[in-house]
């Protein structure tokens, strides 16, 4: 029976023609470079605030964190109306449900304090990527301000 099992899975993948995963090394997050600019930390009554700006000296995404009901909003420029961020790690990925506001031209997604998803942010090696659907992930540096914004929404 084993036999018979294992033949015909052979059969099946020598008849299948190798093909690519869609997108897999053109936006596969861990092979692709930063983008360069710098991450920014302010503060201001209730919540704290990191945003990468890129080259063209524009916010590309911002993380902020809303002490009273902690919670982390991740927000990022978005062409059109999506459910949904990706967001990857080193660590880990995962697509969270998210907002899009219209006359802001923004998606959100909402975070609990605590959800391990902002760890895995937190700990990730060289890079970090936030994605839409339809759109390329942007793809960012790891920085330690995106530690501080989550430490502040659990202190």
């Amino acid at each position: 029976m084993r036999f018979v099992v294992l033949a015909a899975f052979a059969a099946l993948v020598s008849a299948s023609p190798l093909t690519a995963q869609p997108g897999s090394s053109a936006t596969d997050p861990a092979k692709m470079t930063p983008l360069t600019g710098n991450w920014t930390y302010s503060v201001r009554p209730g919540e704290t605030e990191a945003d990468f700006i890129g080259p063209d000296s524009r916010a590309q995404l911002a993380l902020k964190c809303a002490r009273a009901p902690r919670q982390v909003w991740i927000s990022k420029t978005s062409a059109g109306p999506v459910t949904q961020l990706s967001v990857w790690t080193s660590e880990m990925s995962r697509n969270v449900s998210a907002i899009f506001n219209p006359s802001t031209g923004q998606v959100t997604a909402l975070l609990n304090a605590y959800d391990s998803l902002l760890d895995a942010l937190a700990l990730s090696r060289a890079r970090i990527a936030i994605g839409a659907p339809g759109a390329p992930p942007l793809v960012l540096p790891a920085s330690g301000e995106v530690t501080r914004i989550i430490e502040d929404c659990r202190a």
